[in-house]
């Protein structure tokens, strides 16, 4: 991720309604939820809703699917995954020790299926 899309990225993110949109739908990965619903849900109105989708699609945070006659929005997890290493690229000037506590806060909110990482990172952050 370059520059110029974490900006766009989180201008996107910097208005309350959008905000909450990608919060609902990072909440109903991988579904997706259908504009209506995400609109009934926030008690937007549809034409702002719309134009809100659009700035966050725009931003490549959400993606739409058609299926049928259902458009299905959903978060795009791995542009958030970008958008988080863009920030700790450099976190800490290179010592884990001061990072694990932010790596750690980033784990899932649900634990893995699997085996967990071989990354020594993230053995750090648990283990701190």
């Amino acid at each position: 991720m370059d520059t110029d899309n974490a900006l766009a990225a989180f201008a996107a993110l910097a208005q309350p309604t959008r905000l909450d949109v990608f919060r609902l739908l990072v909440a109903h990965e991988p579904e997706g939820m259908p504009a209506g619903e995400v609109a009934r849900r926030l008690d937007v109105p549809h034409n702002t809703l719309s134009t809100h989708l659009g700035i966050l699609a725009r931003a490549g945070l959400i993606e739409a699917e058609r299926q049928s006659r259902l458009i299905l929005y959903r978060a795009r997890l791995d542009a958030v995954r970008d958008l988080a290493g863009f920030i700790l690229k450099d976190c800490c000037g290179g010592k884990p020790e001061i990072c694990a506590p932010l790596i750690a806060d980033l784990q899932p909110c649900c634990p893995a299926a699997g085996p967990t990482t071989d990354n020594p990172a993230a053995k750090e952050a648990r283990h701190v």
